[in-house]
């Protein structure tokens, strides 16, 4: 559900605002847009850190239990990013992958850099290498393969709308 606003609308930006629960319907509609499509992949690799619960209830709704990470940053903050994605250890053993059929999962399509990334990372050793994201946005650099929702809007996720806990320590 797009929400704006209400006090402000003409400077207020459109926010999508998705909820733990709206997040398990839309996980699970995306699990059976791959379903439908006829295709299993042997793994599903989680675009870390936004992907990593995108990753783990798609591989639970499509029945996959091998599960990889892929570590890339790209965001520094809000609406602040890297020139590039860079790829950040640990990463993901290639030789643990190669000839698998792969689902890259991750939040978010947004500029589309960092999918594309590892879409071309991992292409080089899979046998076949789709992806699937909860939202994607018109300005993206790639179409994923499977999509929930397109939107332009902000989105406010549940796992990163919040900010770190107090009383960490510094590091």
């Amino acid at each position: 559900m797009t929400s704006v606003n209400p006090t402000d609308a003409t400077d207020a930006p459109e926010r999508e605002e998705l909820t733990w629960d709206r997040f398990g319907t839309a996980t699970r509609e995306l699990a059976e847009v791959v379903a439908a499509d006829g295709w299993r992949p042997d793994i599903v690799v989680a675009v870390a850190r936004g992907g990593l619960t995108v990753g783990g209830a798609l591989a639970y709704a499509l029945g996959v239990k091998n599960c990889g990470t892929i570590n890339v940053e790209f965001y520094t903050g809000v609406d602040e990013r890297l020139d590039v994605p860079v790829v950040l250890p640990p990463s993901l053993q290639l030789v643990d992958v190669t000839g698998l059929k792969v689902l890259i999962a991750d939040d978010v399509a947004d500029t589309g850099h960092t999918l594309r990334l590892v879409r071309e990372v991992l292409a080089q050793h899979v046998e076949e290498a789709r992806t699937a994201v909860l939202y994607h946005k018109s300005q993206s650099v790639i179409v994923p393969d499977y999509c929930w929702k397109q939107t332009d809007a902000w989105i406010n996720f549940p796992w990163s709308v919040l900010p770190p806990v107090a009383g960490l320590p510094p590091r």
